[in-house]
């Protein structure tokens, strides 16, 4: 089974810019979808090239903003939207929970605590209650894989310029830091940093300054998986070479 999460900056764009060619390349079980910026039934004609598949997605009640999908070959038994009981949190269509016969995806976009830190205090409230999800979700009998984009570059090796940044930028604070180490801390593994513990690669790239020809970049965008799973991963990815976001996508095989 092939899993890809890609962070798309607006999937029609995306589109526009040849993703359903690269979809069918990578020729993945499953897709997850951050920022689509589209309702469900603009995500719906946007991939309507991707015969056998099945699409749920979630849309942010604000047009053109957040949103969340995931394409499957096979149907989920169930689907579910937002974090349960987290009213406040469920708004911009960030979080899709698919329940398969062997194993739970979630597919999540985490919210960026912003240029001047105004929803630094939200993102930790945001953090608990997604935390608090995933605990209840990994204590049932099937596995868990939870993808995304997570707003936040974990380690200095996740993170081109970590000095200039680390307390300063969104995405390198030390409470979102502490955010995605507490996933970990509750028994979740960075799949690629498992596997692959000193490669230093990126998944996001500023649209300024030429950063991602010079690779400037940051890895915020994961798989993690429950405990246990890992020794089933048999490879965990960074595919830089695909192109038309300023994400490219990650993704695991097992």
């Amino acid at each position: 089974m092939k899993l890809i999460g890609f962070n798309v900056n607006g999937i029609r764009a995306s589109v526009g810019k040849g993703l359903v060619t690269s979809l069918k390349t990578l020729a993945a079980d499953i897709y997850c979808f951050q920022e689509t910026k589209a309702t469900p039934e603009q995500v719906a004609e946007a991939l309507k090239g991707m015969d056998g598949y099945t699409l749920h997605a979630s849309g942010a009640e604000k047009p053109g903003y957040s949103g969340t999908a995931i394409l499957s070959k096979e149907a989920p038994a169930s689907v579910a939207f937002g974090i349960p009981g987290g009213d406040d949190h469920n708004k911009e269509g960030r979080v899709i929970t698919a329940t398969f016969k062997d194993f739970i995806v979630v597919n999540t976009y985490v919210p960026n605590s912003g240029q001047d830190l105004k929803r630094l205090g939200y993102r930790g409230t945001w953090d608990m209650a997604l935390r608090d999800y995933l605990v209840k979700l990994a204590s049932g009998k099937l596995p868990v894989i939870f993808t995304g984009d997570l707003n936040v570059a974990h380690q200095p090796i996740d993170i081109a310029r970590p000095k200039a940044n680390y307390n300063k930028t969104a995405g390198y604070m030390q409470s979102e830091i502490d955010g995605i180490t507490a996933l970990l801390g509750i028994g979740y593994v960075d799949t690629f940093r498992h596997m692959y513990p000193e490669v230093v690669k990126y998944s996001w790239w500023s649209q300024r300054f030429g950063a991602r020809e010079k690779n400037v970049g940051w890895r915020i965008d994961y798989v993690l998986v429950s405990p246990g799973f890992e020794k089933k991963v048999k490879d965990a990815f960074i595919l830089n070479e695909v192109m038309g976001s300023d994400h490219c996508p990650v993704g695991i095989e097992w």
